[in-house]
């Protein structure tokens, strides 16, 4: 049985072993034609071909961008404040301008209420484990 196997494989690569026939290949490009300079495999053209990359330059112009809110091309303090105010009257429930322990964890204390099933007061292993984070979403990737 093993010496069937090893004569099947020995078959197989004997047969994919063999060169293909070249004549549908498409002729040599005019520019290369009597040079004696053969052009450059598409293999080794893709090792040295990158994808283009934004240059820090332009980062920073995209950066200054968000940042820059009224767009007039100057950044004013008011304009980086501004979406932390937000966040901070968010927090802010009572409307005090002052965040109180309470207020700046909400979100865990009302996550533990609703945690709380029995209203014990305490969280079980059965409870706990209802506040995890739900797993992150993948990405697809290309399998190109």
């Amino acid at each position: 049985m093993a010496a069937c196997f090893l004569m099947v494989t020995g078959a197989f690569l004997l047969w994919q072993g063999h060169a293909a026939d070249t004549s549908g290949l498409p002729a040599v490009p005019a520019k290369f034609a009597g040079t004696g300079i053969s052009p450059t495999p598409l293999l080794a053209v893709s090792d040295t071909i990158r994808p283009p990359e934004a240059t820090p330059k332009s980062r920073e112009e995209k950066r200054f961008s968000r940042a820059d809110r009224n767009k007039d091309g100057r950044i004013e303090i008011e304009e980086l404040l501004q979406p932390r105010r937000k966040a901070f009257a968010k927090l802010d429930t009572n409307g005090d301008g002052k965040l109180n322990f309470e207020e700046w964890a909400t979100k865990t204390l009302t996550k533990v209420k609703d945690a709380d099933a029995d209203g014990s007061g305490w969280l079980s292993p059965a409870e706990y484990a209802s506040t995890a984070p739900p797993p992150p979403k993948r990405r697809a990737t290309c399998s190109c």
